[in-house]
């Protein structure tokens, strides 16, 4: 671990998980579509998203994927890491209410510019929903080269 508590370069290994978890609420829903300007009424009008293949209203996509955001920030490599690119495919809609489950583990080791490799899977109760895989950048106790 280091000073903020996340893990450095040098301490993580392939296989190394951790599991971060948010619910996604009404707020985050209505906050996000100010916030992104993605005001499409499957995700805000209950009326419109019950005529859809959804039966109902889902959360943004980018929403629910955030969620990865905060597993890596908080949790591995944790404070300090700096997220630097992310795939993703959406395999099931997330709901307003739903508690996303986000797990994820060093899949790759990149020693010469000290990068990972990260799986990133988000489930909802026990249902994959998001997964893909982050290029992530953590901490070093290594000088960077020039």
């Amino acid at each position: 671990m280091n000073a903020l508590n996340g893990h450095d370069f040098e301490d993580l290994e392939e296989g190394m998980s951790a599991i971060f978890s948010k619910t996604i609420t009404e707020a985050d829903i209505v906050r996000f579509a100010d916030v992104s300007g993605d005001a499409n009424p499957v995700h805000l009008d209950e009326a419109f998203a019950q005529t859809t293949p959804f039966k109902g209203r889902i959360a943004h996509g980018m929403l629910a994927a955030s969620v990865i955001s905060g597993a890596l920030a908080s949790q591995l490599p944790g404070p300090g890491s700096v997220y630097l690119g992310q795939n993703l495919r959406f395999k099931a809609p997330v709901r307003p209410g739903d508690k996303v489950d986000v797990t994820v583990t060093v899949k790759e080791l990149m020693f010469e510019k000290r990068r990972v490799t990260m799986s990133t899977v988000c489930t909802v109760r026990d249902k994959v929903v998001i997964e893909g895989e982050a290029l992530v950048m953590p901490t070093s106790r290594a000088p960077r080269a020039g």
